[in-house]
């Protein structure tokens, strides 16, 4: 962005001034999503703007066209987050990029407590689970659910709560100054987020500019309710060497045993997956491209 600036003689002359991208969060300060968008954008400094709920993410996205959004779409042992599914397709947002990151736990407490001196852990109803095993071992722990897991880690330092512990992410515990008492304590080690950047239309060029021509695709879509209707859809793009990387399905309500299907492409080539969904449009109702962007390959 250029502003106007004066050089001390009444001169004024245009300056380059570079503007702190501003990415809205679910969540408070140091939850998974703001961990993860400081990953994606790890070459720059940004600003996180938290969220209570998704809703109000979109909300505040649909007003500002000039912030950013990252929400997780799917997780490898929850499964796809549906609400966020049709919070997109609803929005007039698009989908600009993805982010991959594995889903650690520590177990955090004020600085000098020990295991055995702690009473309660708090963290989301969903964390408390996927470190079920580990809290098992340790029955002085009386579970409590709470509405986040970095808003445990940010409750326990701020009202300085001893006896408690948080089971939040490594990012939360160090931000809120606990003491990190056990690492990676999650049952299953192969918990995984994806995460989809999104942002007003008009942002997707500026945020795409010095990436690759993309390779992936999601669109949304439904079909008529007549036998081989999705087959001929997914025939069409296996021509063209189309890859669907996942495909998901939902009711439509009032409609019944009609389903709109949500799916992720990916493709070698930009030209031909153009013409795919040109051969596959006069088969499909209320399509609706969700954003192409380039596929995370990220080691995780």
């Amino acid at each position: 962005m250029k502003s106007r600036v004066d050089n001390g003689n009444g001169i004024f002359y245009e300056k380059e001034r570079t503007m702190k991208k501003r990415v809205t969060i679910q969540g408070v300060a140091g939850c998974f999503h703001d961990a993860a968008a400081r990953d994606y954008f790890s070459n720059e400094e940004i600003e996180t703007v938290a969220c209570e709920t998704f809703n109000d993410m979109f909300d505040m996205l649909s007003e500002d066209a000039s912030l950013i959004g990252i929400i997780a779409i799917e997780n490898t042992i929850a499964g796809a987050l549906l609400q966020n599914h049709e919070l997109l397709r609803k929005s007039n947002l698009k989908i600009t990029g993805e982010h991959k990151m594995r889903i650690s736990h520590v177990l955090a407490a004020l600085p000098d407590q020990k295991i055995d001196e702690l009473i309660e852990v708090n963290s989301h109803p969903m964390a408390l689970m996927q470190c079920e095993l580990f809290l098992r071992k340790h029955p002085n722990l009386k579970m409590i659910e709470k509405f986040d897991t970095a808003g445990s880690a940010q409750e326990i330092a701020e009202k300085n709560l001893m006896g408690h512990a948080a089971v939040c992410g490594e990012f939360a515990a160090n931000l809120y100054g606990l003491n990190i008492i056990e690492r990676s304590i999650e049952t299953n080690k192969r918990n995984f987020t994806r995460f989809l950047i999104i942002a007003d239309p008009v942002m997707v060029r500026d945020l795409q500019k010095d990436l690759p021509e993309p390779n992936k695709a999601s669109i949304a879509f439904t079909l008529p309710h007549t036998h081989g209707a999705l087959s001929k859809v997914l025939t069409i793009f296996s021509f063209y060497d189309i890859n669907l990387s996942k495909i998901q399905s939902m009711p439509i309500i009032g409609r019944e045993w009609e389903y709109r299907f949500y799916v992720d492409l990916t493709f070698d080539s930009y030209a031909r997956y153009l013409q795919a969904i040109d051969a596959s449009l006069p088969l499909m109702s209320d399509f609706k491209n969700l954003g192409e962007y380039n596929e995370c390959k990220n080691e995780i």
